[in-house]
């Protein structure tokens, strides 16, 4: 069901922004401060949102800045803004090890762009990674495995990679902002927009899908989260557009007399078009829930066409 929903509305979206790929820049470009605070925040980082956009927008640190944050921060914006900017990059072994030297540089380059070894452990948690020892050929073998499996759904593999990934834990320091830039990767040489994992809902949503993983090997809760944010990464750029005016989601919902946390939960299990903008969830002001999201976006752009052709 979910399959079907994604590649039907992946059908829609390539129809709509063909020959708009300037536009689709600018909007992933505009996301990346929100990227970099989420991913950073989730390895508890202690910049704001508000901080992040001033050090990324206008070169301004805050007073009481740790600038080893600072340069966390920076760097990987260089990593988000590299990978939109190249999007036929394969994933492969040096690509991996060349991010990780990217998202490190000025921090710490002695363990930058190189997977652990030695006596070099780490322990996350109740959770220690890989043996040193054997974590090269692990993340060889890993990466080999999405490479070549073509007969599961790719959300799947994406999902899949990126337990196995964390679960490796191939770096000493850097993993999980590796591993979430990596599933960006993924997406975006599949022709898909980035999504943003959210440091809000980390405790509920994302952290407990590692220990699901790990002690049974079962991935589908990983597959389930990013495909709902997947969803609304569509939504939002479907939403941007074709309609007119974007208002908030509470807004909404008092004009269609749908109670507020009904509607937050139809957001969040993306059942309505709704997504995020700095934190807050947004809606098209024309969408009403008597149509399907396929239809209603389909007859935006039919709508769209017909004016344009008119004037």
């Amino acid at each position: 069901m979910i399959k079907n929903k994604i590649e039907k509305l992946h059908i829609l979206y390539k129809k709509i922004t063909s020959g708009k790929e300037a536009v689709l820049h600018e909007i992933a470009m505009a996301e990346i401060p929100e990227m970099v605070y989420n991913s950073n925040a989730i390895e508890n980082s202690t910049l704001t949102l508000e901080e992040t956009e001033k050090i990324l927008l206008e070169n301004i640190v805050p007073k009481q800045a740790n600038m080893r944050e600072v340069f966390e921060a920076k760097n990987l914006a260089k990593i988000t803004e590299y990978l939109l900017c190249n999007k036929g990059l394969e994933l492969n072994t040096k690509l991996v090890l060349n991010l990780h030297k990217m998202l490190l540089s000025n921090i710490e380059d002695e363990i930058a762009g190189r997977f652990r070894t030695g006596n070099e452990w780490v322990r996350v948690g109740l959770h220690l990674g890989a043996n040193p020892l054997f974590v090269a050929n692990l993340m060889n073998d890993l990466i080999k495995k999405y490479n070549t499996t073509d007969d599961i759904f790719y959300m799947d593999k994406i999902a899949f990679f990126h337990a196995d990934f964390e679960t490796i834990h191939p770096f000493c320091d850097g993993n999980g902002r590796i591993g979430r830039v990596l599933i960006n990767q993924q997406l975006i040489k599949l022709g898909y927009p980035p999504i943003i994992i959210q440091n809000k809902s980390k405790l509920k949503e994302y952290y407990p899908l590692f220990n699901i993983y790990q002690t049974t090997q079962k991935y589908d809760g990983f597959s389930s989260l990013f495909t709902l944010l997947l969803l609304e990464s569509l939504h939002k750029r479907l939403s941007i557009l074709t309609c007119p005016k974007i208002i908030p989601l509470s807004v909404w919902a008092e004009k269609n007399t749908v109670k507020g946390n009904i509607a937050a939960n139809k957001a969040k299990r993306q059942t309505i078009p709704a997504f995020r903008l700095r934190d807050k969830w947004v809606i098209s002001d024309k969408y009403r829930e008597n149509i399907d999201i396929f239809t209603y976006f389909h007859e935006n752009l039919k709508s769209n066409y017909i004016e344009i052709s008119n004037s």
